[in-house]
């Protein structure tokens, strides 16, 4: 082999030149060094000296020489690579290179790839690699190209870093808007959906709090529930599919090398080829060192698992433990804000339901001690002492049970315990409520057998309890029983109250004892209570050391079980001895038998009930509300003015209505059933009730509650407690604005009445127009064919009269027209035909169809304008409009010029015709385009009134505008403005 030539060539080329130099050339198809071209030469001269990968490809198999630089991208195939064929070298990637070569040995003309793709065999596996790079052509003199120099650089891991960072930016991003850890695992899936490329699959897993296991939070690649993605994997499991527990001890990343095969098909992402490799990384929030979290990640069966792949991972991982501390930060903001909320909703049930219970025994108290007040006597008595005095207890119980609840609450309850025989006690309470229940249809059961001891407890205390529990049995029964048992037990003595009632839903069980909670919906007797009668009867119980249970079917009735120990062993000491006690809140049974007395009908007598005559009533006013004493209150108030009727509830109340239409309805608001905002939305939902007006009484001060009632449907609201003279002032208004909105309803309905006859006009307009346009079409041909076919004798003898009868017939086509699209735009249906239309070759055509006219009428007509003036228009429409602007300047001019001109101002074609006739006065220019309007006298000037209506109607539908103005000197000039055409029709 001759050494000389490469000796020389080779002799700057390092190491990289000993391989050179000790090649056999001549087995190569370069054949030897000696016998290569200087062209072939000097390229690897060149290419030897780069520092960027670079090499030269040569002949038609393009043989490879390349340089130091190019060792890296080669891989294991160096230096086997070094004199073989291209094609050879890169089998994997030939397909998509070949073409390129081939391009620029034929065209002569250098290539440029940027970030190209190319998945090479180098390191034993197909590998994802990205290049930049040019091909550029080795020419000899005669311009042949033998051979293609190639320099360019590796951009895998730019391109492969800049979509990671993409994807890390979406992990940001993704959980912003979360409002859960739910969602923001869901959108943690989804980011790492989108790069398959370098995550093949994933599934992430969250902690239990009590740290035993892990649950399934999301996917992407895969299918919850599928082999690779257990739904619970215990962090005490040694052996499960995913290193969880050995993760969680030691808090390091953990690689699965190779996954068994009993997990079937898996998934390879974005490559064809299964991934066999995952990562399971700890999921770790800030100052924490437990892992709260993992994340399984399948890796990329095209890229190797070096730092910066790693490093990827574990930033994803920081990423996902940010956005999920941050979901469940929200988490635990939104449920201290629902707490929050939760109190504010129960502060403000309470001052609702609170306002409510004290406002209404107010405004019985202070109006009946008004009306004594105004009277001459100044003399309060009879029912009105009575109401004043029943509501006065009611408000101390109310006050009463207020200052109890706080004093437990504090930790002030000034408890005595007593021994007391407890069986007597609870007998004796539940008693005085017979009257009451026998009233109701009830029975009541008394099981109190003698106890084997007295048992220690506050009496007054203990009174609460009792009728507490009995005064709710009797508020929710309608029919059945109340059994109210005492008996002892080993250690303790059980109290039950059960009732045959409406009964209480199941999700509202666990909320019964709560402060200031009332079940909503619940069929009661009255909708009064303040919603701390049965918080406060737990807080008794436990005072006593007891336990209060609930069980409850909704139609089949409530149980209340209350225990308490026996014996004084389980009592403060302290609290035994015989001391100064605080003055007792207790008021009796008396108190609450009276009220639940109120809850009934008066004796036997149904409600709704008419009150006595009265003489020249102002209307018939029915009041609702479920307090028998406010009832009669504002029955008082108002039967020496109205005719009252009265109802004890919504339901009763619409019955009522509909059996006999009251005038005016006043209604409470809070009621039991169908509550007063219940019945106005049913009554206004009513066609034959919807006009009455409704006047709400209501405890709820404020504008907000005002508000609420007004635009539930009220016409007025009334806040307790008020005076007598307002609420009879409210009442009479009412009435009045009662006989204005029938008068309204009255006018609305003669107005329907008037409008569908005109639509019946119209549509009656419609049909004849259409009838009568048919055989006028047909005469019109007719009298053409006969014109036609006349001898010249004839046609002398008739021919003016055929002339002036087409004419005639012409006119009467020209009015069914009118009358046409009259009823056209009046039912809705003019519609228009748009397209490209040159105004000044349509107004020339409108002139030249006037001109026979105007000459008749001793007119002259003349016209100027622009060359052409494109608009998009409804070409017959318009053209019809310019005719009839001419027609009626020819038919009112006098016989003087008609003058026509076209021009363009700003984004308007204007047309004006003017002329200098008798003119239009000003009064009448207002409403010359409006139908049947005419601005001169119909005997001496035909016509309906509706060709300047028209015209109006159909340039405005082209967005345009018609107006009138006076000719100087005398007559009147139109003006037409149509917007320029500005695209294709």
């Amino acid at each position: 082999m001759n050494n000389e030539p490469s000796d020389e060539l080779f002799a700057r080329s390092g190491e990289r030149g000993a391989l050179l130099r000790n090649m056999d050339w001549a087995r190569t198809p370069l054949g030897p060094v000696s016998q290569w071209p200087r062209l072939l030469r000097t390229a690897v001269s060149i290419c030897l000296s780069q520092r960027f990968p670079t090499l030269v490809l040569w002949g038609p198999a393009f043989v490879l020489i390349y340089n130091h630089g190019y060792t890296s991208i080669l891989g294991m195939k160096h230096p086997w690579a070094m004199g073989r064929p291209f094609g050879e070298v890169w089998p994997e990637v030939w397909s998509s290179l070949e073409p390129l070569l081939l391009e620029v040995v034929a065209t002569g003309v250098a290539s440029w790839s940027e970030d190209m793709p190319l998945h090479i065999h180098r390191r034993g596996f197909l590998e994802e690699t990205y290049f930049t790079f040019s091909f550029a052509p080795l020419s000899d003199y005669g311009g042949k190209v033998s051979g293609i120099f190639c320099s360019g650089n590796e951009t895998t891991e730019y391109v492969i870093a800049e979509r990671r960072l993409r994807t890390l930016r979406e992990l940001g991003e993704a959980a912003l808007g979360a409002k859960t850890v739910g969602e923001a695992c869901a959108a943690i899936a989804r980011s790492l959906s989108h790069n398959t490329a370098d995550i093949t699959f994933s599934a992430l897993y969250l902690t239990a709090k009590e740290r035993t296991h892990a649950r399934l939070m999301s996917t992407s690649g895969i299918l919850e529930g599928q082999a690779l993605s257990p739904e619970v994997i215990s962090l005490s499991d040694e052996n499960a599919l995913w290193p969880l527990a050995k993760v969680a001890r030691g808090g390091a990343v953990e690689i699965v090398a190779e996954l068994p095969p009993r997990l079937g098909e898996l998934p390879g992402g974005a490559w064809p080829e299964p991934t066999r490799t995952a990562l399971v990384l700890p999921i770790v929030r800030t100052r924490e060192e437990h892992p709260h979290g993992f994340l399984v990640a399948g890796l990329s069966p095209r890229r190797p698992l070096d730092e910066r792949y790693r490093t990827f991972f574990e930033l994803a991982a920081g990423q996902i433990a940010v956005a999920v501390a941050s979901a469940r930060s929200y988490e635990e903001e939104r449920r201290r804000a629902e707490s929050l909320m939760e109190l504010d909703r129960a502060k403000t049930a309470f001052f609702s339901n609170v306002s409510h219970e004290f406002r209404t025994p107010l405004t019985l108290m202070l109006g009946p001690l008004e009306d004594a007040r105004a009277s001459p006597e100044k003399v309060l008595r009879g029912e009105a002492l009575e109401v004043v005095i029943r509501n006065s207890e009611r408000l101390l119980r109310l006050v009463n049970s207020l200052l109890d609840f706080s004093r437990i609450e504090a930790g002030r309850a000034d408890v005595h315990y007593e021994p007391t025989a407890l069986d007597t006690l609870t007998a004796e309470l539940v008693s005085s409520f017979r009257s009451a229940t026998e009233q109701a249809g009830l029975r009541l059961v008394v099981d109190c057998p003698p106890l084997p001891e007295p048992l220690y407890v506050d009496r007054d205390m203990w009174e609460m309890i009792v009728l507490n529990l009995v005064s709710n049995a009797f508020k929710f029964t309608f029919e059945g029983s109340i059994t109210v048992r005492l008996r002892a037990t080993e250690r303790h003595a059980v109290l039950e109250v059960e009732d045959t009632g409406a009964g209480i839903p199941a999700d509202e069980l666990p909320h019964l004892f709560e402060r200031f909670h009332r079940v909503r919906g619940a069929r009661s007797r009255s909708f009064e209570g303040s919603g701390i009668g049965l918080a406060l009867v737990q807080e008794l119980v436990k005072l006593h050391g007891g336990t209060i249970a609930v069980e409850s079917q909704v139609g089949r009735g409530t149980r209340f079980t209350v225990s308490i120990p026996r014996g004084s062993a389980h009592l403060p000491k302290e609290k035994l001895q015989v001391g100064p006690k605080q003055e007792s809140t207790a008021t009796g049974a008396g108190p609450y038998v009276q009220e639940a007395l109120r809850w009934l009908p008066e004796g036997t007598e149904e409600e709704p009930r008419p009150s006595s005559r009265v003489e020249n009533p102002s209307g018939r006013v029915l009041i609702v509300d479920d307090n028998a004493d406010m009832r009669d209150y504002l029955q008082r108030v108002l039967a020496p003015f109205f005719q009252v009727q009265r109802a004890v509830d919504g339901l009763t109340a619409l019955e009522a209505a509909n059996s006999q239409r009251p005038d005016v309805i006043v209604t409470d608001v809070m009621m039991p059933g169908l509550d007063g905002l219940g019945l106005v939305q049913r009554l206004r939902e009513d066609p034959g009730l919807r006009t009455i007006p409704i006047l709400l009484l209501s405890a709820q001060a404020g504008p907000e509650a005002a508000v609420g009632g007004l635009d539930a449907g009220a016409d007025d609201y009334l806040v307790k407690p008020f005076s007598a003279r307002e609420l009879i002032a409210r009442v009479r208004s009412n009435l009045e604005l009662s006989r204005m909105r029938r008068e309204l309803f009255r006018r609305e309905a003669l107005e329907a009445g008037l409008r569908e006859a005109v639509h019946a006009r119209d549509e009656f307009l419609s049909v004849a127009s259409h009838e009568l346009k048919t055989p006028l079409t047909r005469f019109r041909l007719q009298m053409e064919l006969v014109g036609r076919g006349l001898s010249e004798e004839s046609r002398a003898r008739v021919g003016a009269r055929l002339e002036t009868a087409a004419q005639t017939v012409q006119g009467l086509a020209s009015l069914v027209e009118t009358l046409l699209d009259v009823s056209r735009i009046n039912t809705g249906q003019l519609h228009l035909h748009l397209c490209e239309v040159d105004l000044r070759e349509l107004v020339t055509e409108a002139v030249e169809a006037v001109r026979d006219e105007a000459s008749r009428a001793g007119s002259t007509l003349s016209f100027q304008g622009e060359a052409a003036v494109i608009v998009t228009c409804d070409r017959p429409r318009i053209r019809q409009v310019i005719q009839n602007l001419l027609s009626n300047a020819v038919k009112f001019g006098m016989g003087r010029p008609v003058e026509v001109s076209l021009g363009t101002q700003g984004g308007t074609a204007r047309v004006t015709v003017a002329d200098h006739g008798i003119g239009i006065a000003p009064l009448d220019r207002s409403r010359i385009f409006e139908r049947f309007e005419r601005a001169v006298s119909s005997r001496h000037y035909g016509g309906f009134g509706l060709g300047l209506w028209i015209a109006r109607q159909v340039v405005e539908e082209h967005s345009g505008h018609i107006t009138v103005t006076p000719t100087p000197g005398g007559g009147a000039t139109f003006t037409l403005e149509l917007p320029l055409d500005t695209g294709p029709a």
